[in-house]
């Protein structure tokens, strides 16, 4: 029985392209493909798919927002992750959402053909300069709050525009952000959401 996967890729023709590609091999059938992430618990449900492959930036939901969703939902999903700036901070989150599969964009297709053979089986497989970066950045030392924040502040918006949309007190969110410089050992808002973003906390 063919290995059912739905695809989620937000650029059409790389979509189109690895759809044509996956479908060629053997015991792997394509049943749905989407440029957002917030489709996918949807085409998982009405599919009957067995598997996901998911970009990491998505409109709707991004793909490790996407997986968080799927392990809540269906424990044990089986998700194969692609992303093209492989950041340590996009594999310890893909680790916590139960994330089995970790590609980088550079991956041959035979690669990820024999990657969603192998985490359907009940495998895993992670890029190894990714797991040696992710132990070399360490862990996370942000809050939710304070990635959160830092979220909100990549665009530049104000301070008092970020508390007013998170219900936030202006002097909460100072607070955070302050406490995310200090950690990121940051020079300013904008040192703090650069270092966060690099590492892919955000």
């Amino acid at each position: 029985m063919a290995i059912k996967v739905v695809l989620a890729e937000d650029e059409a023709l790389t979509r189109e392209a690895l759809t044509e590609l996956l479908q060629l091999a053997d015991g792997i059938e394509v049943v749905a493909h989407t440029g957002r992430g917030d489709r996918v618990l949807e085409l998982v449900d009405a599919h009957r798919a067995g598997l996901a492959v998911l970009d990491v930036h998505m409109p709707g939901m991004n793909g490790i927002e996407v997986a968080e969703q799927l392990n809540r939902e269906r424990s044990g999903f089986p998700v194969v992750i692609l992303t093209c700036d492989a950041r340590p901070g996009h594999l310890q989150r893909a680790l916590k959402a139960g994330v089995r599969g970790v590609l980088t964009k550079d991956t041959s297709i035979d690669e990820l053909i024999g990657v969603i053979r192998e985490v359907y089986a009940g495998g895993r497989h992670f890029t190894p300069d990714l797991v040696a970066e992710m132990f070399a950045v360490g862990e996370n030392p942000l809050t939710a709050r304070e990635v959160e924040i830092l979220k909100a502040a990549e665009d530049g918006r104000p301070l008092s525009v970020i508390a007013s949309q998170l219900h936030l007190s202006p002097g909460t969110v100072r607070n955070h952000i302050h406490s995310a410089i200090n950690k990121l050992e940051a020079g300013n808002r904008i040192g703090a959401v650069q270092a966060a973003s690099r590492a892919g906390w955000l």
